[in-house]
């Protein structure tokens, strides 16, 4: 099944989430900088990369969505479906750490909901494969043959 939600026959969606998740992970790895410095540099830069990931999650998730529905009932589906609850759960936390660091209220708890984050989003991104590599979700089925 070709994608939906596509350009030129180049789904949207698994071009979208590359930057949501490098932001996330970025932000993550700002945070341990900033324990092993101090620097609050580390903190700020944290900060912009969480919000810039809950953003570009939000535009990535619009294709997936439309991609989703339109597929069948399905094994494949019901891995979307988890798929994109595991993602908006992490969307949640995302949001929930964004603005728990706006208080400054420690650094400890967000971290936590960092770490547990990028823990969900390896999950997601599995699942993601599972449904590209092992399904050809997103694949149009035509253009294996024509290399």
């Amino acid at each position: 099944m070709i994608s939906t939600a596509s350009v030129g026959k180049h789904p949207l969606h698994p071009m979208l989430i590359p930057l949501p998740m490098g932001l996330w992970i970025f932000s993550l790895a700002c945070d341990i900088i900033l324990f092993a410095t101090g620097d609050d540099v580390w903190r700020t830069t944290s900060l912009y990369a969480m919000g810039g990931g809950v953003i570009g999650a939000l535009i990535a998730a619009l294709p997936g969505f439309v991609d989703l529905f339109t597929l069948h009932p399905s094994p494949e589906k019901r891995l979307g479906l988890w798929h994109m609850a595991i993602n908006l759960t992490i969307v949640v936390i995302y949001v929930a750490d964004f603005l728990w660091r706006r208080t400054g209220a420690g650094d400890v708890g967000p971290f936590i909901l960092s770490v547990v984050a990028v823990l969900l989003l390896t999950v997601s991104g599995w699942l993601g494969g599972e449904m590209v590599y092992v399904y050809g979700t997103g694949v149009d089925p035509a253009c294996r043959h024509k290399l």
